[in-house]
């Protein structure tokens, strides 16, 4: 597939010193599987879940827009979110059972690290899920830093992950180049004063990502345009 590829970073004329990766949707496909339970939660509760009102939250958290609230207007109920909420992570997790990572992520990471760019995950979930996952991946080596939820004031789609990122890398904004899956992660690096590129998963295909630089269909798609030659 990628292999025999000759490559070399380009960036529309500005190759960057650092690539900043989400996690969720980006590095693994966890998204998918997070909607579905979601889904799930609310078929039990005689409603459904468009995919396209689902996606208001991804990349951020519930304050931004919350399944939950929404659940409780629908019914007219209070749930126990608390019981609800880990059984939806045994759902979830049993469902990414045996998962790896999104396909071309490998090859662009190793490829970027032979480059000598600064690598770096930068994320909304928690270390625990975001760690743990690298580990599980054999990953974790590729990545300079990883920012996550509690590592800065705000998560996204404020900018302050991504400017934490920066920070610790020792490098300006500019000299960064995100890769989101997400409309919260997009406003979060523009905020940041980075430049980003999409790379939309099946929960997040439908959304209008026309004020990203870049738009691809895939991994490899985006890898071929980081690095054309």
């Amino acid at each position: 597939m990628l292999a025999g590829k000759r490559l070399i970073g380009d960036c529309m004329g500005m190759t960057p010193l650092a690539v900043l990766f989400d996690f969720d949707g980006v590095i693994v496909d966890t998204e998918w599987a997070i909607y579905q339970a979601w889904l799930r939660t609310f078929q039990r509760q005689g409603h459904d879940l468009p995919l396209a009102l689902y996606c208001r939250c991804i990349g951020s958290d519930f304050d931004t827009w919350s399944p939950k609230l929404h659940l409780e207007e629908l019914t007219g109920r209070r749930f126990d979110w608390k019981t609800m909420d880990e059984d939806r992570q045994v759902e979830i997790r049993a469902e990414l059972e045996g998962y790896g990572a999104m396909r071309g992520i490998r090859e662009a990471l190793a490829e970027a690290q032979r480059r000598g760019l600064a690598l770096a995950v930068v994320s909304s979930s928690s270390h625990s899920w975001v760690d743990g996952w690298l580990d599980k991946l054999g990953l974790t080596d590729h990545f300079q830093e990883i920012v996550c939820r509690g590592d800065a004031p705000r998560i996204k789609p404020a900018p302050d992950l991504y400017l934490e990122a920066a920070r610790k890398l020792g490098l300006a904004a500019e000299e960064c180049l995100v890769i989101e899956d997400s409309l919260n992660g997009l406003i979060s690096a523009q905020a940041a004063g980075m430049r980003a590129w999409i790379v939309p998963n099946r929960v997040t295909s439908a959304l209008d990502f026309s004020p990203a630089e870049k738009v691809f269909s895939d991994f490899e798609e985006m890898y071929l345009a980081l690095f054309p030659d």
